[in-house]
């Protein structure tokens, strides 16, 4: 009464949900949808309401309502009487105290896809409804307390057929199954009569006042009192007495008899209360009873076996209920050891029905290793593919666990569980060689991932074996053949990286060798970690090797390695200084151009003869060298003056450096004395004066043409030119009007000036001589104010150094060679650049 509907499972969890403000007085709950029709009342006064509920749905928590409509006929309010749904969800009526049925067509769960029609039938109280499907064909059975009747609803305008003129009590009415016709079943207190759609059926006689009438399975139920039926009023048969005997009768149509009978002071359930389970279940499957209600039949009669003490016969019935009943309420049962028998029976049918999972696989496991049952547990793991029905991974770790090691390595050897066979081998039985073969028949990528992952156990066990699967994973792969491979393995190829190996020969260094030189052999472009790793080996064996003549050749295999260009430069040079492999440290230095590192080498090793062969050879690649090699020499206090003076003659001749750096640097050497640079300042000064002398030569020459051209420009100021050419200087043919003349006497066409002169102020002839000179004039003026302004602002500064770096980045101090300096470097511009460098020298010493 306080509007809720109560739900209870078959677990017997009790649940509800506010359905109605004040009451709930019909529900129809559907049989093929989880659908929920109700009407109720959400305020006072008669306003019956209709809703529609989708169990399968939820809002809020409670289930969604799709629909709600009045159940009222026409505008005349009153009290619902019975409802009934077709399950195709496309029929509702609703029947009311005042003889209406009101009948809902389309889609009952949505408003708007549903229309509503009334079905007038007098003014006796409706009692029962009921749909029946036949074919395509729709009928609608109406009971009330005079009459039956039925509509055909698949017809237009619903033809009604009148059954009977007698009718039955509120809730006497139900619908047989098909195995019965659907035929409408109608309770009277002396007959039961049977309804076909167009007809009256058959009649039983049952005496008794009818209370309630239900049909299941095919048995009719009916519920009755012990006195004659009172006067009808109202539309209802009369409601129970409390002071009454009720009797409940169960009757089986079929075979006519009455299957069960029993009187209560109130109906209540009674099913199993005699323990003739055998007789139940048989009646069930008779009646076709699904699976749920069997399952309970057969833990009841597992329970009562169990509590029997028979264990074995209650084993049987629990195993019928799997699939249905929860495996943790049989095992539990069964957990003690005297009944592990038992236990493994019900575990071995929950893994043939694939119901088990993973902690049921580890206790049928365990139980065969308790009982040492050794052909039960082969028959179990070695059973057909297509009837494994177990976790095959659980089963592996139990058996492992368990002491079972061969029995695990073929479940997994037979179910391709590559990384249990090869833990199992190589860390329980300790069988390398044959782990080994397993992973030689494996697919490329898995043969990789597994090398990897044991490839150091396998190293240090069996390492000749294992470089050679090595050697055949990093080239081209490809499987080895077996009797016992199996179809499904891929057999692709692959080609591994070698570079990421070499960890795996961490402590065999021979095999490490035989790997790499393989590779490289086969594969000349292998990474350069291959080749910097197997240099690391050849020359370690060289830096131990005793015996000149294998010294020798090792030294030659190292530097091949290096000649092969596929090294990492650093990390080679790194290799070499390490083991000071000279041979290997000069051929990359001279390999990288790093010429001073090579002089610096055979400086700090003392190789003098080493040092000035160095500068023959780079000097002219870096000049620096042979004023390195002077600075080098000149800091040795032992007897250098032969060195000295081949590095001074190179320098002489290739005017290298000014004489008094040259002073300055052997000034240093204690040793060294003024014969040692006797001859190189000779021929110095001999050079200078050769130098001046054809200075002093140019500027008389210069004077003379300087004094010609000064009279020959006065006389062009004060005489008349007189122009006397016939021919064009330019295309050499006779002069013709208009012409022009210059006055350095050549003259030319007009057109042939304008087509080739750069500018028609100058002669064509002479302007390269002119600017030759004006271009040395040019230099000379910008040289000397260099110089001036260089000497001015290294004097004012209190760091020569930054202002010489200054200069030096701005590019001043490179050479400037003039277009009429003779070959060789021996023009005026050139002592030029000796007094500056002479100049920069003596100032940095002063700021110094």
């Amino acid at each position: 009464m306080d509007g809720q509907i109560w739900f209870l499972t078959r677990s017997l969890q009790l649940s509800s949900f506010q359905a109605y403000k004040l009451r709930v007085t019909h529900l129809y709950q559907l049989k093929q949808h989880n659908i929920l029709v109700s009407v109720g009342e959400d305020e006072q006064g008669i306003n019956p309401l209709v809703k529609v509920w989708n169990l399968d749905k939820r809002d809020s928590g409670s289930p969604q309502c799709t629909r709600i409509f009045p159940a009222i006929p026409g505008n005349k309010p009153t009290v619902v009487s019975c409802l009934s749904v077709h399950e195709n969800l496309n029929f509702m009526a609703i029947g009311f105290t005042d003889g209406s049925v009101v009948l809902t067509k389309g889609d009952i769960t949505r408003d708007r896809h549903s229309k509503t029609h009334s079905l007038p039938e007098g003014n006796s109280p409706i009692t029962g409804l009921a749909f029946r499907q036949a074919g395509k064909t729709t009928h609608l059975f109406v009971a009330t307390l005079e009459k039956v009747q039925s509509y055909t609803l698949s017809l237009k305008e619903y033809p009604r057929v009148e059954l009977d003129t007698h009718g039955c009590g509120l809730r006497c009415s139900a619908l047989t199954d098909p195995s019965q016709d659907s035929q409408f079943i109608v309770a009277g207190d002396d007959c039961v009569y049977l309804y076909q759609p167009d007809e009256r059926g058959p009649c039983f006689a049952f005496e008794g006042h009818k209370l309630l009438t239900h049909w299941h399975r095919g048995y009719l139920l009916m519920l009755t009192d012990n006195n004659k039926s009172p006067i009808k009023s109202d539309y209802a048969s009369g409601g129970p007495s409390p002071t009454v005997k009720h009797t409940l009768t169960i009757y089986d149509l079929d075979n006519k008899f009455i299957a069960y009978s029993a009187v209560f002071d109130d109906v209540i359930d009674m099913l199993f209360k005699k323990n003739l389970f055998v007789m139940a279940i048989n009646l069930a499957k008779s009646q076709h009873l699904d699976n749920d209600g069997l399952s309970e039949i057969f833990r009841q009669y597992g329970d009562h076996l169990y509590n029997k003490g028979d264990h074995d016969g209650a084993i049987q019935q629990y195993i019928r209920t799997i699939g249905k009943l929860e495996p943790s309420y049989v095992i539990r049962k069964f957990l003690d050891a005297q009944r592990i028998h038992n236990l493994t029976a019900y575990l071995q049918a929950l893994h043939r029905q694939s119901l088990a999972n993973a902690d049921h696989t580890t206790l049928l496991l365990n139980c065969y290793t308790k009982l040492k049952d050794s052909s039960k547990l082969e028959e179990f793991i070695k059973s057909n593919e297509s009837e494994v029905h177990f976790d095959v991974e659980i089963a592996i770790k139990v058996l492992r666990q368990a002491g079972y090691h061969s029995h695990a390595v073929f479940l997994a050897e037979r179910h391709v569980h590559h990384e249990w066979y090869l833990k199992i081998q190589l860390e329980d039985l300790k069988n390398y060689q044959e782990a080994l073969r397993y992973i030689g028949r494996l697919p490329f990528n898995q043969a990789e991932s597994n090398m990897k992952r044991y490839g150091k156990t396998l190293m240090h066990h069996v390492p000749e074996s294992t470089t050679v699967l090595l050697k055949r994973l990093c080239t081209d792969y490809q499987p080895s053949k077996d009797s016992t491979d199996r179809d499904s393995l891929d057999k692709t190829a692959g080609k591994a990286n070698p570079e990421e190996f070499i960890p795996v020969f961490a402590n065999n260094p021979r095999e490490l060798r035989a790997f790499l030189e393989h590779m490289i052999e086969v594969d000349p472009l292998s990474p350069e970690g291959v080749y910097d790793t197997l240099l690391e080996l050849r020359l370690q064996d060289w830096a131990h090797e005793q015996d000149p003549e294998k010294k020798r050749v090792l030294q030659e295999a190292a530097l091949s390695l290096l000649r092969s260009d596929n090294t990492v430069f650093d990390k080679a040079l790194v290799l070499c200084q390490m083991h000071n492999f000279k041979e290997g440290v000069l051929y990359l230095y001279e390999k990288g151009m790093l010429y001073q590192q090579i002089m610096h080498y055979h400086m700090q090793n003392e190789e003098y003869g080493k040092v000035v062969e160095a500068c023959k050879r780079y000097g002219d690649k870096e000049a620096c060298l042979w004023e390195q090699a002077l600075g080098y020499f000149a800091r040795k206090e032992e007897n250098c003056k032969a060195y000295i003076s081949e590095v001074l003659q190179h320098i002489d001749q290739n005017n290298l450096m000014p004489p008094l750096l040259v002073v300055q640097t052997l000034a240093h050497n204690s040793t060294a004395s003024l014969s040692v640079i006797k001859d190189y300042l000779i021929n110095k000064l001999e050079r200078e004066t050769r130098q001046i002398e054809e200075d002093e030569k140019k500027i008389r020459q210069y004077r003379e043409e300087t004094a010609h051209l000064r009279a020959e420009i006065q006389e062009l100021k004060s005489c008349a030119k007189i122009f006397q050419k016939t021919k064009c200087n330019m295309c050499n043919s006779p002069l013709e009007l208009p012409s022009v003349h210059f006055l350095c006497s050549h003259s030319f066409h007009q057109h042939c000036l304008e087509s080739f002169a750069e500018s028609e102020a100058e002669c064509p002839t002479c302007t390269p001589e002119n600017r030759k000179v004006m271009d040395m004039l040019r230099a000379q003026d910008q040289k000397r104010d260099l110089h001036d302004h260089f000497n001015r602002q290294l004097k004012s500064s209190n760091d020569g150094f930054s202002v010489v770096a200054d200069y030096f980045g701005r590019g001043v101090f490179n050479k400037l060679t003039l277009i009429t300096d003779p070959p060789g470097g021996k023009s005026g511009a050139v002592n030029l650049d000796a007094e500056f460098n002479k100049d920069l020298l003596i100032n940095i010493k002063r700021h110094a």
